[in-house]
């Protein structure tokens, strides 16, 4: 049973958790090994923390683990979705989208955006949202192409 939760300070560790192995596990099947060597990092813990608390974040947990989480910045931007890759396809993305997506609807945004990675795209289209453009994104000296993706809330 998948429940959702906000993010806790005690949450950190377990969110760099799921974003480095999905990364390394998932997101390694569209990307070349330098590219996910530039991508999966975290190099300051503490920044990590106040970035995850500086906007609302949820967790999705399966039995009291903590198997996915997603945030909300405040002009609809969606920044982070990362589900454990021991968890893909079980609906953990598609309950932390509705969860965002109901409190954007909330705070009376119009619409939601994000840069989705080639593994991600699928997932946005199939939930309504719309390729604005492709582009490459440097990340630790690798060019990673991902997607500007939106979808209105109208």
């Amino acid at each position: 049973m998948l429940t959702i939760r906000t993010y806790r300070p005690a949450d950190s560790e377990a969110t760099a958790e799921i974003f480095l192995r999905s990364i390394r596990e998932v997101a390694s099947k569209d990307y070349d090994p330098a590219q996910v060597d530039a991508w999966a990092k975290v190099e300051d813990p503490g920044a990590w923390a106040r970035r995850r608390a500086s906007r609302p974040t949820w967790i999705v947990e399966h039995d009291a683990v903590s198997i996915g989480f997603s945030d909300l910045e405040p002009d609809g931007h969606l920044d982070m979705m990362f589900v454990h890759p021991e968890y893909q396809g079980i609906g953990v993305a598609s309950l932390l989208l509705a969860t965002v997506e109901a409190a954007a609807r909330d705070q009376g945004l119009v619409r939601l955006f994000t840069e989705a990675s080639l593994t991600a795209r699928p997932f946005f289209e199939r939930k309504g949202f719309v390729v604005l453009a492709a582009q490459s994104v440097e990340k630790r000296g690798q060019l990673l192409q991902n997607f500007r993706m939106e979808k209105s809330l109208r």
